[in-house]
């Protein structure tokens, strides 16, 4: 149960923690001063949402995330956040896979090679079916968690910083609500996704309970270590590498590697819920469709996404919210689980 447990707690941290995370843009945008109750207040939020997920997919044995929807936000809007859901992960990973080609510019190789190498990559990661994708985040966000938590109490022990020094004042305790609703639907994806792999509500409890432990853990002390550099922040298109500029070349390389582990993770999340779609209503190896759907975004990785971006987003905030509130008041339904 534990070993089940803790692989579907990988799987809910890998879908989470994209490239936005683990750079330290996503906390500064939402988080910062003043936002210890915020964080904790995420703790609960992402936990709870993550069991009433978790459960309905069990209850559901879902096998893609249509049952999951329906149960969450009702009959007559599953159909709209269907397709919303469905663009969301297209676009989502269309901009992971130019993460892709950014790092390996990063290493100063072309674009294009950091694309195609991520695309083949995800494409070898599914001719195991979805077991690939569970096996990748078994190695890879144990990797990616002690590294990423290594080099931020690195970074607080040589700072000397306190890190329950701010908690005097928490005015922007209303944060948590829309920094957890962000990350909402790709969950209800990848989540529906494996509802009859699931074996018993213990690993349900492991995995919702130790993954928002774990996120809020890494988010704090993330967060605590940017308002400490806050005023560097505006030269640094990635806060990390704000952290990192006093650290050796070796240690700015394996932190972008591990950067990149987060685009691949998040990437194949992503491509995870889009198959699984399809795959209810065309009958081809789960290899095959994501074949077809990756070729249909290299040509999208070339063209500049921050406009695009920058109206979705919003509006994927604000419909966010509302499953967000369908999922926290879902208590009385799991009374009658």
């Amino acid at each position: 149960m534990i070993r089940s447990g803790l692989k579907w707690m990988f799987l809910i941290i890998g879908t989470t923690i994209g490239a936005g995370y683990a750079s330290g843009r996503e906390l500064w945008e939402f988080f910062g001063h003043e936002s210890g109750l915020a964080i904790l207040l995420f703790v609960i939020f992402f936990s709870v949402s993550c069991l009433v997920i978790m459960k309905v997919s069990y209850r559901r044995q879902s096998t893609e995330y249509r049952p999951v929807l329906r149960e969450v936000v009702g009959k007559r809007l599953t159909r709209f956040y269907d397709f919303m859901i469905f663009i969301y992960l297209y676009t989502t990973t269309i901009v992971m896979l130019s993460g892709s080609g950014a790092t390996g510019q990063a290493f100063g190789l072309p674009y294009w090679w950091g694309i195609i190498f991520i695309v083949l990559m995800l494409i070898l990661l599914f001719l195991k079916d979805i077991r690939g994708v569970l096996s990748i985040n078994e190695i890879l966000i144990p990797v990616l968690l002690i590294g990423l938590l290594y080099v931020l109490l690195q970074f607080t022990i040589d700072e000397g910083l306190a890190l329950f020094s701010h908690w005097h004042e928490q005015r922007n305790w209303m944060a948590a609500f829309p920094f957890t609703a962000l990350n909402i639907l790709p969950l209800v994806a990848v989540l529906g996704a494996v509802g009859n792999k699931v074996k018993s509500l213990g690993e349900i409890w492991i995995a919702s309970i130790g993954s928002g432990v774990i996120l809020g853990v890494i988010s704090y002390i993330y967060n605590n270590s940017l308002i400490q550099i806050a005023d560097e922040l505006l030269l640094y298109e990635i806060p990390l590498f704000a952290i990192l500029k006093n650290y050796s070349f070796g240690m700015l390389t394996f932190m972008s590697l591990l950067l990149w582990f987060a685009i691949f993770t998040t990437a194949a999340a992503g491509i995870l819920g889009i198959v699984t779609r399809i795959k209810s209503i065309v009958h081809y190896p789960l290899w095959v469709i994501v074949s077809v759907i990756l070729i249909s975004m290299i040509p999208l990785t070339f063209i500049g996404f921050s406009s695009l971006i920058s109206i979705t987003y919003p509006l994927y905030g604000i419909l966010n919210l509302y499953v967000l509130t369908r999922l926290l008041l879902f208590p009385l339904w799991l009374k009658k689980t």
